[in-house]
């Protein structure tokens, strides 16, 4: 990509998300000069979640419906409670992960977010991480788990939880400058 482009990120959500793993990296990529959008299968406004309690509500850039993998340069999948679980029994959802995959994009996923991941059938043969209670699903699907605050893999960041986000940010940042990752499209189902 030539440095006059702006690299374009999706942040794929839906209501119930955690709040902090989407305005994080949001704010973190904006501040690289990056774009953003929120892609989700609701129209207008989605509910951010403090754990169990509201949050703020969010305004909705793109459908999922209509939105292209081919688009963006990257992808943010955030936690949470019951976004990820929305999604990942969303077949559009999961098709539109896979894309990315197969264009060797940046995939990013916090919390409960790599339960998308899993569903969509691309985590056999990885090294990842997610939140304690993921992991072991994680491990039944075929990654190599680790407990750590991040892992990376050719393209694929993954973390466990909000207090890992500095961590999560700056190496999907590094990630996402760096470019097409060869290994993302061997692991698609």
């Amino acid at each position: 990509m030539s440095s006059q482009q702006t690299n374009t990120v999706a942040i794929l959500a839906t209501n119930g998300f955690e709040q902090i793993e989407l305005t994080s990296p949001k704010q973190a990529l904006e501040d690289a000069g990056m774009a953003t959008q929120i892609v989700s299968d609701q129209d207008g406004e989605i509910q951010g979640m403090h754990h169990t309690d509201k949050g703020d509500r969010f305004k909705v850039d793109a459908l999922l419906s209509e939105a292209n993998a081919a688009d963006y340069d990257a992808i943010v999948i955030p936690g949470g409670l019951f976004s990820p679980d929305a999604l990942r029994t969303n077949e559009t959802a999961l098709s539109f992960v896979r894309d990315f995959f197969e264009q060797k994009k940046v995939v990013s996923a916090i919390c409960h977010g790599p339960q998308v991941l899993i569903s969509a059938n691309v985590v056999q043969d990885r090294e990842m991480t997610a939140v304690p209670a993921v992991q072991t699903d994680l491990s039944n699907a075929g990654a190599t788990v680790y407990d750590r605050e991040m892992v990376c893999e050719q393209g694929l960041v993954t973390s466990r939880v909000p207090d890992d986000l500095p961590a999560f940010n700056a190496k999907l940042i590094e990630e996402i400058e760096e470019g097409r990752h060869k290994a993302q499209q061997q692991s698609v189902a």
